[in-house]
This record gives C-alpha cells, structure tokens and sequence, in this order.
C-alpha cells in the first residue's frame, strides 16, 4: 500500500482525498495533509490522517508519494524537499516549471534522489499521443485555452476586458507557452504540461480566450508531424466554488496513484 501526503487542502486537495477515502485511487493510503493554516472548527478532516502546519512533521511521515495542490508558491517553497525526503512527487502546479532555473534544479534532485516527479493530464487530454509522436518529427504544436467570464476573476485578464459586460469571446493572449504559464498560473498550467510533454516552452504556441457564450472550461490541442494529425478537444465542467479548476483534475491525481498500484495500467 502507498502512504500518499497532500500539500495543500483547498479545493483540489479536498477532492483528491475523498476519492482516495472512496477506494477510487487504487491501494492508498492517505497518510498526511500539509496545510498553511489550522483547519476550521467546521473542517472534517480525513480519519486516520495526520493533518499539520508544521513541514517537518509532514515530511518525516515516510511518505511514497507526495501530491502537491496548493499553487506555484507551494511548489516552489516544497518541491525539492519532498523529492528529497524520500517522496516521489505529483505536480499540478505544472505553470511553475516554466521557470528554466526552477525546473533545472528540480530535475536535477529528482534524478540525485533517483526519484520521479509525475504531470497527470489534469484538465485536458492526449498528452500521452503527444508524447509519442515527438519520437518523430513534429510540425506544430498549439493550445486554444477558452474559458466562461467567471473563470478569469482575480487574474490579468481583468485588465484586459470588461468581465461583467463581455458579450463575445475575446482573446486575451496569443504567444508561446513560456509566457502564458507565467500571466495565467493558475489558468494555462495545461500550456506547460502540453510543453513538457511535445516540444517545449517556446515552440507551443497558445491562445487564450475569456468566452462568455460558454459555460465549461474548453482546450483544444492541435498537433502536426510525422505521426499524422491530431485534434482534442475537452470540455470540462468548472468547480463551483473554484472555477478557475475543474473535477477532472483531482480524478486524474487519483488515476495516477491508481496506476501506481493496479496490475493493468491503460493510456500510458
């Protein structure tokens, strides 16, 4: 059985500790929960799991698997710890890897501690195509990002448009993969997974869309070269008190521990 930790217990790490309390992440057990501040009164945390401010309890749990969920910061403030207290470590903070010297040093401890650090599909979908056709060579890359007014409150696109009287979509961005993950963290990390799966950072090319004629947080991938041609789009319902995220990304947290214990592995 893998002793899973969580950093973070907003909406996404409350998610993914009810499916592994369900028995839908496969043979885990949810050890520990890293957070920043005490849990409400009203909070129920997970049984049998210790939940903690303080790191260094945390990270002595003897942990197989950490999972971080608690934003760009977090990711930057722990990553190199959890690889390097023993841990493997799920990152869905994905946009922060953009960052060159960031993602050097973090693969760099990874292979020292000869530990994995895994990217889930989270919120969009055929990265595992796109992985093997950059075995060949590759034509083209491209994100279309569109997402509902409601998705864009509290980031730059505030500065952009009118969110309140928008009536047809607008883009707000049009550039490579490197920038967007910096303007939009916590919007475009699926640019950044898209770029470490294909061909990089400043050679996928990405479009962002604030599309107040729809309601589900839609990316499409397009993808040229020697494998052929692919299209995917999904269409993914937002978190209500979150819709900057959405439920596909805490299940595929769960597919990923899942995969780590289950005798048949598919899609990979």
């Amino acid at each position: 059985m893998l002793r899973v930790g969580i950093i973070g217990f907003g909406t996404l790490g409350r998610s993914i500790s009810e499916l592994i309390a369900s028995g839908q992440a496969g043979n885990v057990k949810l050890q520990a929960i890293l957070v920043r501040t005490p849990l409400n009164p009203t909070d129920t945390p997970p049984v049998h799991c210790t939940v903690t401010t303080e790191e260094e309890v945390f990270f002595n749990q003897n942990l197989h698997i950490i999972i971080e969920a608690a934003g760009h910061h977090a990711l930057q403030l722990y990553g190199e710890k959890a690889l390097t207290s023993g841990s493997n470590l799920v990152i869905l903070s994905v946009g922060a890897l953009a960052n060159i010297d960031f993602y050097e040093s973090l693969m760099k401890t990874a292979t020292t501690q000869n530990k994995q650090l895994f990217i889930p599909s989270a919120a969009i979908a055929g990265l595992d195509r796109i992985a093997a056709g950059i075995l060949g060579e590759i034509d083209e890359i491209k994100l279309i990002t569109r997402k509902p007014p409601k998705s864009w409150y509290g980031t730059i696109a505030e500065e952009k448009v009118n969110l309140e009287t928008i009536q047809e979509p607008y883009c707000i961005f049009d550039g490579n993969a490197r920038h967007a993950a910096k303007l939009f963290p916590e919007n475009v990390n699926v640019s950044a997974a898209l770029s470490l799966a294909g061909i990089g950072f400043e050679d996928t090319k990405v479009q962002v869309y604030v599309d107040p004629t729809i309601n589900k947080n839609t990316h499409t991938i397009i993808a040229k070269g020697y494998f052929g041609q692919v299209e995917i789009s999904v269409q993914n319902n937002p978190y209500i008190q979150n819709p900057k995220s959405s439920p596909i990304v805490s299940m595929s947290v769960a597919k990923v521990l899942k995969n780590l214990t289950s005798s048949l592995v598919i899609g990979v």
